[in-house]
């Protein structure tokens, strides 16, 4: 007999952990179902881990430069498999900790597949081997992205690394080619190379961080370039072959076509929605061209009572932006009244390159492209005094602003802690500052806050 729910949530990521107990909390029954483990692709394989190993990293490149600071010490030795034990305590720590939140909360929490059956109806074919027909006037779906894999002919028979595979490795490749020059990219070849790999970077855009200003972009790759990167740009891979040893892949660039002989290659050039396994149309759910779910602007698919959150419904992927969607949800459900929309939220995120871009609002391209008068403000980081005696003076800081309201539309702070200085920036936004606030503002000495002052005294262009 199918089991009575008053809500049912596919898949654990950051925001069904916190919906779930927010909903029993208020009397509902409530089943979370997930196929591996809780937390999603935050705690498991994304920001978790790989900031831990990006700590990793930073600490073996100060190290290297220690005698720039005058201090001296003995050659610099990578142990892969004591950084990977690093990175998976932290995670068994935070998982066991989603884990017991959710227990404790008095939600069912059901380990196996789910998948629709009808409107208001999933299966889970549980791990130990059950089959188990849930129903639930309320159903949502958090069951996040994957890694996607590269269409290039020769790779399908070879073994090679996603962003959660690398995670895993107990050596450090000599030779790691990377098809992609988004965050994923840029972020574990920086560590890479700090680690002792050679790198090189393969990017079919004309720059990297496609998204971002040409001038963020340009600033970023001479970056990684003076780290030792090597990065090719407006080039794609056309097949590979194995050497026995590693992967010799042919790419086409502005110089023609060359082969790259690699020991290990990373996919980065993409993810893909865990749509294909959830049996949708039995549910008559609506998804784009891509398998992403659709949404209105409450996070609603087009089946009423059936909601998707986070990566799922395509987007921005990140987890803070999976958690406003569980705080929408929460308040249009449980406060009567309310209609909270995802229209307007103001969009932070942080790429943990070292030094890191601190991103928020629009972009330069962004805000000239939707008509607005604006204003750029824009200086190097070697302006910044805070920066200077710490030694880590490489990047800059930029924030476009409203020429006609003095309002600040946006930010990127490419320089040391870029992400807690682009904070900065979006609580002056939240609470519709004016950017001559910050350019008055009294912020401590020395501090990197304080380079506000100076940011905004810039002549704009």
């Amino acid at each position: 007999m199918p089991e009575q729910y008053d809500a049912v949530l596919i898949g654990s990521g950051q925001a069904a952990g916190p919906l779930a107990t927010a909903l029993t909390g208020a009397g509902w029954k409530v089943a979370l179902v997930e196929q591996e483990h809780v937390g999603g692709t935050c705690i498991n394989e994304g920001c978790t881990p790989t900031k831990t190993m990006v700590a990793s990293g930073r600490v073996a490149y100060l190290a290297r430069r220690a005698a720039d600071y005058g201090v001296h010490t003995g050659p610099v030795t990578i142990d892969m498999a004591k950084i990977r034990q690093r990175k998976r305590d932290i995670v068994d720590s935070f998982r066991g900790g989603n884990e017991r939140r959710i227990v404790a909360g008095n939600v069912d929490l059901i380990y196996g597949r789910g998948s629709f059956t009808g409107p208001d109806s999933v299966e889970v074919r549980t791990n130990s081997g059950e089959t188990r027909e849930l129903t639930a006037k309320k159903i949502f779906i958090n069951a996040g992205c994957r890694p996607s894999k590269p269409q290039v002919p020769g790779l399908d028979e070879m073994a090679i690394l996603n962003s959660t595979s690398i995670m895993e490795l107990d050596v450090v490749p000599e030779h790691l080619l990377i098809l992609g020059g988004g965050y994923i990219g840029l972020e574990f070849g920086q560590l890479f190379r700090r680690l002792g790999s050679r790198v090189t970077i393969i990017q079919r855009g004309k720059q990297l961080l496609p998204k971002e200003d040409p001038d963020v972009a340009e600033e970023i790759t001479g970056i990684l370039k003076e780290d030792g990167l090597e990065i090719l740009l407006e080039t794609v891979a056309v097949s590979a072959r194995s050497t026995g040893e590693g992967i010799a892949l042919t790419v086409k660039g502005p110089s023609g076509e060359q082969e790259l002989v690699g020991s290990h290659l990373l996919e980065a050039a993409g993810r893909v929605p865990n749509t294909d396994t959830l049996n949708l149309e039995a549910a008559g759910i609506a998804t784009d061209s891509h398998g992403f779910i659709k949404v209105n602007d409450r996070l609603e698919t087009n089946v009423p009572g059936v909601y998707a959150l986070g990566d799922i419904k395509g987007g921005p992927a990140f987890t803070h932006i999976s958690y406003d969607d569980f705080r929408i949800v929460r308040e249009n459900l449980l406060q009567e009244g309310k209609q909270v929309s995802i229209e307007g939220r103001i969009l932070p995120y942080t790429v943990f390159t070292d030094p890191q871009l601190g991103r928020v609002g629009l972009s330069e391209n962004e805000a000239r492209a939707q008509g607005y008068n604006i204003q750029v403000y824009k200086m190097p980081m070697s302006w910044v005094a805070r920066a200077l005696e710490l030694d880590e003076s490489r990047g800059l800081m930029k924030a476009v602003v409203d020429a006609d309201t003095g309002q600040i539309l946006g930010g990127a702070l490419l320089g040391i802690e870029g992400g807690e200085m682009m904070a900065v920036l979006q609580m002056a936004m939240m609470g519709k500052l004016a950017y001559t606030v910050l350019k008055e503002a009294i912020f401590a000495h020395p501090t990197l806050a304080e380079a506000f002052n100076n940011l905004f005294s810039q002549t704009p262009s």
